[in-house]
């Protein structure tokens, strides 16, 4: 049986952690190398690094800030925000990452999944998607540029495109989960898991550890992602897998 991954995650704007609620109202949640050295040690199986502004102000990913981050870690580590072109991939991952991901840039260009793909291998591109439900239009769409651009795409197609253009991995974000602390998104992370056939990381939503039960039980995710709850001391990563350990999830 495939190990369940518990993955905090660093959203990062002028090179402090922040966090909000539906993609706004954001607020401080410290500083990324001291997070990063605290997830290390409390047993997280990977670690997040998301540039959240990079894209919507047309820069690129604070390299020092991320160097910083993977000098403090053993554990796998994708970086994410601003990464438009190739030499961006290798920028951060000569700065430390394992992984990079995408979203702007991969919605914008698909090829760049591809191009990554071949140069580095899938298993350093993760896609990161965006979801908001629209009732109107009965489906998740696919959201740019830190959660302010709609897109044309329906979440479920374009899992599917970014798999078939060389995706290793799907993080998939929740917006209307985002911070709301009311469980993980079950419909969405069923829906996409179910369409494609590589790893989907859930995010959104996390507000206690039987949430991270949830999603791995009953929307089948691969790996679960949190950020609040975790930075604000709510819970910690190895109160969450001690609690996974004993509702029989397997962990890593």
């Amino acid at each position: 049986m495939l190990t369940k991954r518990i993955i905090p995650c660093l959203d990062v704007k002028d090179g402090r952690v922040v966090k909000g609620v539906q993609f706004v109202g954001l607020r401080d949640a410290g500083d990324p190398v001291e997070l990063a050295r605290v997830y290390d040690k409390e047993g997280a199986d990977e670690l997040v690094f998301l540039d959240i502004s990079a894209s919507h102000e047309g820069r690129e990913t604070m390299v020092d800030v991320v160097r910083q981050v993977a000098a403090e870690l053993a554990i796998p580590f994708t970086v994410g925000g601003g990464i438009n072109k190739l030499e961006d991939m290798k920028r951060v991952l000569r700065a430390g990452a394992d992984k990079v991901s995408m979203n702007t840039a991969a919605v914008l260009r698909p090829e760049l999944i591809s191009e990554g793909a071949d140069y580095f291998g899938t298993q350093c591109m993760v896609v990161a998607i965006d979801a908001k439900w629209e009732p109107e239009l009965n489906a998740w769409r696919v959201y740019t540029h830190g959660g302010r651009t709609q897109t044309e795409w329906d979440a479920i197609e374009w899992a599917k495109k970014a798999q078939e253009m060389g995706a290793g991995e799907i993080l998939l974000t929740s917006m209307n989960a985002d911070g709301s602390k009311k469980g993980f998104d079950l419909p969405l992370t069923k829906a996409i898991g179910e369409a494609v056939t590589i790893p989907i990381i859930a995010s959104g939503g996390a507000g206690s550890g039987e949430d991270f039960i949830e999603v791995f039980r009953v929307a089948q995710a691969d790996a679960a992602l949190a950020a609040s709850i975790f930075h604000y001391k709510e819970t910690s990563v190895s109160q969450v897998k001690n609690l996974l350990k004993d509702n029989g999830v397997a962990i890593r």
